[in-house]
């Protein structure tokens, strides 16, 4: 046999035992395609990533390397089968390397963590853009409805008699939720959208003490609106529980629409009481998330609830994979503020309408809450159960002037 020949038939050999290599691990029962690359993403991965579709990275959070057998951090490639710097920084970027730090708060030992940017583009892409567009709706919505319907006034006659609506407390609980809840708006907003609408308008050298101020006005606000929401929903549960009559004035629309229409209502009719469940509801989410950002890495609720969201299988309803319950604490800051944020905007959106129906929207309703007492005409129409049991007290308890 020539040199050639012995050559060539030598190469032939090589390339066909290479080729059965794979071939022969699917022999051998192996499903993963990521044996053939050595635990390295596959092509299949990298696509799959491009066009957007879950995929689990199990793969990558355990090539970190033999643990058991790795060196000292110092000196990664010991003799004994330490880690490689790829296995190394996959390690630090998913919280799994062994680190001491001279700083002993919760995220002290966190090297790098993807999440930043994540949060950075929610928070700055669609959830300020849809929130904003969200607020200028209800904004252009309500003033439509004021146009076409037009402030729904007392239709009857006008005694000039009152009667007591709110007691002292009642209206101390309101407002000092209402006055924190109002300044929480607008210093919230003007940190979310200083960068893109303030500053262009009256520069930085003016936006940054706003800035600095609204910080300090939004952290202390925070104290007196949960103590309003808490007294709120103490004072006032019992009597916003749904009744039969509730579902008469929501098929009526309230009379809202159709002047002449009262649907008959306690104290509070349908539409106060949903308001009142969605506050405290919106209450209790913005005040927790606003209390985890107040104090760092101390409060974490993420985790626990996905763990829960994948219990019931949420995920596979959406046909997506179990939600990644091992959060860095940084990732609970930002999951925090980000539904901080969507709460704000809903709550917000509510409390405009609210505002604008107990004020301009509709004659003698501020009254309630500012003096305390309502003509009584007034309360005839838009509470008349609530009025027929107040007017049914003896004459000395009754609160009629």
């Amino acid at each position: 046999m020539s040199a050639q020949k012995f050559v060539a038939f030598f190469l032939a050999v090589i390339l066909l035992t290479l080729s059965s290599l794979p071939s022969f691990a699917q022999e051998e029962g192996n499903s993963d395609p990521r044996e053939i690359t050595g635990g390295a993403q596959t092509l299949e991965d990298i696509m799959a990533r491009q066009r957007g579709e879950p995929l689990d990275d199990q793969f990558r959070r355990d090539a970190i390397g033999n643990s058991d057998l790795a060196a000292p951090l110092g000196s990664q490639l010991g003799p004994l089968g330490g880690v490689s710097d790829p296995e190394l920084w996959r390690s630090f970027r998913y919280g799994t390397a062994d680190i001491i730090s001279s700083n002993s708060g919760p995220a002290g030992d966190v090297v790098m963590q993807d999440g930043g940017m994540r949060w950075l583009s929610w928070r700055n892409g669609p959830i300020r853009t849809i929130g904003g567009y969200l607020l200028l709706a209800v904004l252009i919505g309500l003033a439509a409805f004021y146009l076409i319907r037009g402030k729904i006034r007392i239709e009857g006659e006008k005694t000039g008699e009152t009667v007591l609506r709110f007691r002292i407390i009642e209206r101390v609980a309101h407002w000092t939720m209402a006055i924190p809840f109002l300044l929480l708006a607008v210093t919230g907003l003007s940190l979310l959208f200083g960068r893109v609408a303030l500053i262009p308008l009256f520069g930085k050298e003016v936006f940054a003490p706003i800035a600095i101020a609204g910080k300090f006005v939004h952290n202390y606000m925070a104290w007196p609106f949960m103590v309003g929401l808490a007294l709120s929903f103490v004072l006032w549960v019992w009597k916003n529980m749904p009744a039969k009559v509730d579902f008469k004035w929501l098929l009526k629309g309230g009379g809202l629409f159709t002047k002449g229409s009262h649907p008959s209502a306690g104290k509070f009719n349908a539409g106060e009481k949903i308001v009142f469940w969605l506050v405290m509801g919106f209450g209790v989410i913005i005040s927790v998330t606003g209390l985890s950002l107040l104090f760092p890495y101390q409060i974490n609720f993420f985790a626990p609830v996905l763990d829960v969201a994948n219990s019931l299988g949420l995920p596979s309803l959406f046909g997506i994979a179990p939600f990644d319950t091992v959060l860095a604490p940084q990732e609970e800051m930002q999951f925090a503020n980000l539904l901080h944020i969507i709460i704000a905007f809903v709550f917000i959106a509510l409390i405009m309408a609210h505002i604008y129906l107990g004020s301009v929207g509709m004659e003698g309703a501020l009254q309630s809450m500012t003096k305390g007492r309502v003509e009584t005409q007034w309360a005839k129409e838009h509470h008349d159960l609530w009025y027929e049991e107040i007017a049914a007290k003896p004459s000395g308890e009754t609160p009629v002037e």
